[in-house]
């Protein structure tokens, strides 16, 4: 079964494959929104993957997130038991990393550099 459910978020796109139940796709996009809709954040878009393998009996369950942020290339994986505990961290692993790239984000948002090291003094 592959499904796309992208009505809450068109910028972040959700996507299945395997035998993902509609729950899990609603518990996956509650957690991505709420990583990638906080305020302050540059614009995040791109895909999130939720796979249910069969083969796989130990850890079935996989969640890709392949995200820009300000123009920053965000990639994070999560392989666990279930979906819940996939989601949970990826959901984990993408907030540190959007934070790294939102931190680092460069698109006029930085302030200047002081006199001391090169850069110009304001008048205040």
């Amino acid at each position: 079964m592959n499904g796309d459910n992208n009505q809450d978020a068109p910028a972040v796109r959700l996507r299945c494959d395997g035998a993902v139940d509609e729950a899990s796709l609603a518990y996956a996009r509650v957690k991505i929104d709420a990583v990638v809709g906080r305020s302050g954040l540059p614009a995040v878009t791109g895909e999130v993957r939720i796979v249910r393998a069969a083969a796989h009996a130990d850890l079935p369950w996989s969640a890709v997130a392949e995200l820009s942020v300000g123009g920053r290339p965000v990639v994070v994986t999560a392989e666990e038991a279930t979906g819940h505990e996939a989601v949970d961290q990826l959901q984990a692993r993408l907030r540190r990393q959007i934070d790294r790239a939102a931190h680092s984000w460069d698109d006029g948002h930085r302030t200047a550099a002081p006199p001391w090291r090169g850069g110009t003094r304001r008048s205040a």
